[in-house]
């Protein structure tokens, strides 16, 4: 026995949480926290809700940026990760060929019809990297084209096709890759007639702002695609695993058929990292075309058990408990009372989204009072007002939610597939109340809302 007890590890320096933050990891996080009384200390998590040393209930609707998908702590996922460490099992011998892997696939398979075959890896943007390296490969091009305002992860081939200046800067060269707008038909062609392009990667819903492809873009994209040879690369990272109704947004579109589908986030089950990317045969038996070409591409942590059992531990529970046909009418029915606020509220513009993703955007009021403090807001900072809505749903009503991306008047939904009519309720009634404050032209919101002035205009 060795002297580790993290349970009293924890009891004994758990307190200094943010001030070991700030000295040994990304000091910008606790900082940026403290500014908009974020600095929550939560001491356990169910479900959908956090708790504090309290008790006090927080409502999730963040889901970890989707990681969260059959909710925190699910018993049945936790269960078969005790099974799978007492099982003991030879793992990661790297010259062997253990069944959990191959069963995790044949079950992802299971829920796409056309796709034959899956590399697991370990993150979402890793996902995306194995399928820009297995295109470009498949189709000896060099050029991957991505959407305006796309989000496909930070290691640097990912973000060679992050449509977001933000993430790009300072880190170039990137690969060689190009923009086109979401939903341009013609756009796209163009680039194809320069046929050096080996796919177009697409999030069937763009995470940063919450727009989904026009109706019939996909289908209409793959055949362009085709045509000159090149793949439609689907990046359901976040929008995979039931969160917009179906178990994979491209299937909301009839014979959309992505080449190359990115899967992570909820596949954790909330506990050991996982991505994969799920490939048209011809595709992997081109990259891996022969046993010198066996370790072309790997993940040393690729296929691990643990994250493997919690993989398909995760969809069973998505199987059992229905979550995707769950997402879809609990979706349906948060969006629909979100969206008859709209006449309500003048500052509150539009709400968009599938199943349980949902976008809230703001924006420009009538009245003159109102319209003067929106144009002081955007005048120092886009996304102030958006940021001014999600600090009182914390820090009121105990409902964590986020601004769904950088200068954007936009909140986004994301939060555990588990939820139901009762915390629809809860957030509509929050909601309605940080609405009303926001409109009665005072009080505590709009005082924050110069506070938040003050440091965008202190940070240029």
């Amino acid at each position: 026995m060795t002297g580790f007890d993290l349970t009293k590890l924890l009891a004994e320096r758990s307190a200094e949480r943010y001030e070991l933050h700030t000295r040994h990891l990304n000091h910008q996080l606790p900082r940026m926290l403290h500014a908009i009384g974020f600095d929550k200390v939560y001491e356990r998590a169910e479900g959908a809700y956090f708790y504090d040393a309290e008790g006090n209930d927080y409502l999730d609707m963040l889901a970890g940026f989707g990681v969260m998908g059959v909710g925190r702590h699910h018993p049945v996922v936790r269960q078969a990760l005790h099974d799978v460490l007492d099982a003991q099992l030879a793992d990661l011998t790297r010259f062997d060929c253990q069944p959990l892997p191959g069963l995790l696939a044949e079950k992802l398979l299971s829920y796409a019809p056309g796709l034959d075959r899956v590399f697991f890896g370990n993150s979402g943007t890793e996902a995306v990297e194995t399928a820009l390296k297995f295109a470009r490969y498949a189709t000896g091009r060099p050029r991957v084209l991505y959407c305006a305002h796309a989000f496909h992860g930070l290691t640097t081939g990912s973000l060679s096709v992050n449509g977001e200046d933000g993430f790009r800067d300072g880190f170039a060269p990137l690969l060689p890759d190009t923009p086109v707008p979401l939903g341009d038909l013609a756009a796209l062609e163009r680039e194809l007639r320069k046929k050096d392009v080996a796919a177009l990667v697409v999030e069937p819903i763009q995470g940063k702002g919450v727009h989904a492809a026009p109706p019939g873009y996909l289908r209409a994209a793959r055949e362009l695609l085709h045509k000159y040879g090149a793949l439609l690369i689907a990046d359901e990272v976040q929008t995979g695993l039931g969160r917009t109704g179906d178990f994979f947004a491209y299937q909301h579109e009839k014979d959309a058929d992505p080449d190359l589908v990115c899967v992570a986030k909820s596949l954790s089950g909330g506990y050991v990292p996982v991505g994969a990317t799920l490939g048209k045969e011809w595709i992997f038996k081109k990259v891996y075309s022969s046993m010198d070409r066996v370790l072309v591409h790997s993940a040393s942590f690729g296929s691990n058990a643990q994250a493997m059992a919690a993989g398909l531990a995760t969809l069973a529970v998505m199987d059992d408990e229905r979550l995707t046909e769950s997402a879809r009418r609990t979706g349906d029915l948060l969006r629909t009372r979100l969206a008859a606020l709209v006449d309500s509220y003048e500052l509150l513009h539009e709400v968009r989204g599938r199943g349980l993703m949902i976008g809230i955007e703001f924006g420009k009021p009538r009245s003159l009072k109102l319209r003067s403090r929106w144009t002081m807001l955007q005048a120092a900072r886009k996304g102030l007002f958006a940021q001014m809505v999600v600090v009182p749903l914390l820090q009121k009503h105990r409902i964590l939610t986020q601004v769904s991306g950088d200068h954007l008047e936009v909140i986004k939904l994301i939060p555990p597939l588990v939820i139901g009519e009762e915390e629809v309720d809860r957030f509509v009634d929050a909601f309605t109340q940080v609405m009303d404050d926001a409109h009665s032209g005072g009080g505590l919101m709009w005082d924050f809302g110069r506070t938040l002035v003050r440091q965008a205009v202190a940070h240029r």
